[in-house]
């Protein structure tokens, strides 16, 4: 190591993604971009994701030769919440809702988003204005005892609770007295209006708490034990930086962490200004857009697993396709196409080659059957996650989890009804039971494209998978690599329709989204018809992801333009999270409930004034103190603030009438860093 590198400080990034930890070590000097140290990736330990971490920074420490002690920041992003809304997975909570009505579960999502967790409604509430109804908060008292018993957290959503937090923080504190568990009230988390999708935003939010958590905990543990004293940051969803602490507090903000801080990396890597941004992992694949250098946020909130939040993010595309994807065949046709995701499913190469002959002798049992099963191909494995995550299972959940352990078993062995089929599923969604199955990353291993895991096991699945029939009852392929080769085919080619949907939408097509996918369907299979069309992007693509170089070699005849693999593509996240800022923002709110009273919510806070201009006068000092203080729990000393206000007036007979004002303060600033 050179004396130069030594005397600048050194970051260490790090992003957890659903089958791959990726550590990078960067330091400024070496450059106007600085310089990538060292890279190295481990593969993600659900049970215990310490393990994943340390494997991968210790492989970047040693490879250095650095000492951890010149490391002065670490910051992490993280795809995990975005998997676990993407699959439906997460804790089991409760919702508790204020001032509401059962149906108010119907709108923006919020009933699916519900599922079998409880929900408990009470009497309360606030109007527009902040006044208050009266609250009873005596129905959630009497459930708590069970409820405290066979739930993870707690969400809290009240009536207009941006304008007035009082009775969410009432039954805040009773839940916390009673139960010692987390609650997420609403107001915590936007100060936007719109009842259900707050509850939805907030619900999310306690699901991932546990999570998030035990990744912070990981991350903290494994740090003390390198003796690395430097502070952790998180990677938000819009790409900003945040304390570990604050982190912890808002899970939810950190949906879509890791493909931001792609983005950021993206940018820092190739220098290009306009790019579509296409981040294939093992998961998903996120696409989104840079315009003028900077990526462009979605001002309604991001969209995950079907649900729209009240997050500020980018304005990302987040698809079930990725390298890790579960392949099904298209039920009923004499043709039938290739289906992939949006279930990630555990690749059969590396459960062979974590479980070996416990997993290859199943997949020899099926093949020597005289014909293909149903559930062939597929083995059932626990997770490993803390047992206390098993909370509320019902009798058949907890029948079926207790005969799966950490030795894979074949799903024909272990079902014996559709039924069960259900009940397995429910296991997944909860995060408790993975699926190993035939995924793209098998049929790489099978064609010598990849070449990680075990490739023997890979082709069994493929030699099943190959085995399956079509509507004629013959054999979907003549061998695994010839169904392999269909496999890859149909990732990059879903790669183009993802990457093209998502221009037609930043292009304000979304409304026609049906019109739309058959548009790229048809141009992207180049399409005989009358009507030949062909399609094209304005920019190129920025392909990220391990396995970028692969699956979008043959992406720019699809998408009529090029496409840029930067070097380091494979850790464009981990690189990107320790390259952004602290960005936090406070809002307050200013409404007339009379002529002539003035009143501003502001964070935890209601007060009338008998002036406009003190009212403002008074928001503004506020925001202004919420987001320093705000800055200062996201790891900034040195955070510059702008503060903005827009008014909402009218005119009557000449005379100007004061309606609402809408005040927000901006805080930013590099991270603190170890001395």
């Amino acid at each position: 190591m050179t004396a130069k590198t030594k005397s600048s400080p050194l970051f260490l990034g790090i992003d957890t993604g659903g089958t791959y930890t990726d550590a990078v070590l960067w330091s400024e000097a070496g450059g106007p971009n600085g310089k990538v140290l060292a890279k190295a990736k481990a593969l993600t330990t659900r049970h215990d994701l310490a393990v994943g971490i340390s494997g991968a920074v210790d492989a970047v420490l040693q490879k250095s030769g650095t000492d951890p002690a010149a490391i002065k920041l670490v910051s992490m992003s993280t795809t995990l919440a975005t998997n676990a809304l993407v699959e439906g997975q997460g804790g089991r909570v409760a919702l508790v809702m204020i001032g509401f009505s059962e149906g108010d579960l119907a709108r923006d999502g919020l009933k699916a988003a519900l599922g079998t967790d409880p929900v408990v409604f009470c009497p309360g509430g606030h109007d527009v204005h902040g006044n208050a109804a009266k609250l009873d908060l005596s129905g959630l008292e009497a459930a708590l005892p069970e409820l405290g018993a066979s739930v993870s957290g707690f969400a809290v959503c009240a009536y207009f609770a941006t304008r007035n937090p009082a009775h969410e923080l009432a039954a805040r504190d009773l839940i916390r007295e009673k139960t010692g568990l987390p609650v997420t009230a609403s107001h915590e988390l936007s100060a936007k209006l719109g009842g259900p999708r707050r509850a939805l935003t907030t619900l999310l939010n306690a699901r991932l708490i546990s999570m998030i958590d035990r990744l912070v905990a990981a991350t903290e543990g494994f740090l003390v034990a390198r003796k690395i004293a430097a502070p952790l940051m998180v990677v938000r969803g819009d790409g900003a930086l945040v304390s570990a602490a604050f982190a912890r507090q808002r899970p939810i903000e950190t949906i879509l962490s890791g493909p931001a801080a792609s983005l950021v990396g993206a940018r820092h890597m190739t220098g290009l200004d306009n790019a579509v941004v296409s981040d294939i992992g093992g998961t998903t694949t996120d696409v989104a857009v840079l315009d003028g250098g900077r990526p462009r946020l979605d001002p309604e909130g991001a969209t995950v697993g079907g649900f729209r939040t009240m997050v500020e993010a980018v304005a990302m595309r987040t698809f079930g396709l990725g390298g890790d994807s579960e392949v099904a065949l298209e039920d009923g046709a004499l043709n039938p196409k290739i289906l992939l995701g949006p279930r990630r499913l555990v690749p059969l190469a590396l459960a062979g080659m974590m479980h070996g002959e416990a997993v290859t002798s199943e997949l020899e049992r099926q093949l020597r059957a005289p014909n293909p099963g149903r559930m062939d191909g597929r083995l059932a494995i626990r997770t490993g996650v803390p047992e206390r995550l098993a909370a509320g299972l019902t009798g058949a959940e907890a029948k079926l989890y207790e005969m799966i352990g950490a030795v894979p078993l074949a799903v024909d062995r272990l079902l014996t009804s559709n039924a069960q089929n259900a009940t397995l599923n429910r296991l997944v969604s909860r995060g408790l039971v993975h699926v190993a199955g035939f995924t793209p990353s098998d049929a790489a291993h099978v064609l010598g494209k990849q070449a990680n895991w075990d490739a023997a096991t890979a082709r069994l699945g493929a030699e099943l998978f190959a085995r399956k029939r079509d509507g004629r009852g013959q054999s979907i392929a003549a061998s695994p690599e010839a169904i392999s080769e269909r496999v890859l085919t149909t990732l990059t080619r879903l790669s183009a329709e993802v990457v093209l949907e998502t221009a037609f939408a930043e292009d304000g097509l979304d409304g026609a989204a049906t019109v739309a996918h058959a548009l790229v369907q048809r141009a992207v299979d180049a399409h005989p018809g009358i009507a030949r069309l062909s399609v094209a992007l304005d920019r190129p693509v920025i392909g990220l992801g391990a396995s970028a170089p692969l699956h979008y070699a043959g992406l720019p005849p699809l998408i009529g333009n090029g496409c840029v693999v930067p070097e380091d593509t494979d850790v464009a996240n981990a690189l990107g999270a320790v390259v952004g800022q602290i960005r936090v923002s406070a809002e307050a709110r200013v409404s007339q409930p009379k002529e002539g009273l003035f009143r501003v919510a502001s964070g935890e806070t209601v007060r009338d004034f008998n002036d406009e201009a003190a009212a403002i006068a008074a928001a503004e000092t506020d925001v202004r103190a919420i987001a320093a203080g705000r800055a200062r729990d996201a790891g900034t000393d040195s955070a510059e603030i702008e503060i903005a206000s827009e008014f909402r007036v009218s005119t009557v007979e000449g005379q100007r009438m004061f309606i609402e004002a809408h005040v927000v303060a901006v805080a930013s600033g590099r991270p603190r860093i170890a001395v």
